[in-house]
């Protein structure tokens, strides 16, 4: 099983917070299948850019964490552009970046690691507990 891990996973995961799921930490903690989406590495570096967000050590730093969990960068392909387009947009889920995240799962076969219920809105594998 391949897996995507949402943005705030990995920020909760990086942080010790204390909102990640045990089952989230125990998928990471395992360091298979990891994936993390180059659209939550842009989303983050714009939240800290405008303070909407402050992280525990030097952004330049989350690539080496990301290769310690040994989770490849998945970048975006025109295809999941192609994915994206598809997808039915709804007054409840309008956030590009999550948006993405969601196409790139369709498009991979990839199971998402999210608290957001608002994923379940979409044809995916949405695990937490």
């Amino acid at each position: 099983m391949e897996i995507l891990l949402d943005t705030q996973v990995f920020l909760w995961y990086l942080m010790g917070d204390s909102r990640l799921s045990a089952k989230a930490k125990e998928i990471v903690d395992a360091k298979l299948g990891l994936k993390f989406s180059i659209v939550s590495l842009w989303e983050i570096s714009i939240k800290v850019n405008i303070g909407k967000l402050q992280l525990s050590c030097p952004f330049e730093d989350l690539v080496t964490r990301l290769a310690y969990i040994k989770a490849e960068i998945l970048p975006i392909s025109v295809e999941d552009t192609q994915v994206y387009r598809s997808l039915p947009l709804s007054a409840e889920h309008r956030d590009p970046f999550d948006r993405m995240l969601v196409a790139q799962t369709l498009n991979h076969s990839l199971v998402l690691v999210s608290s957001d219920e608002k994923f379940d809105f979409y044809p995916i594998q949405r695990m937490w507990v």
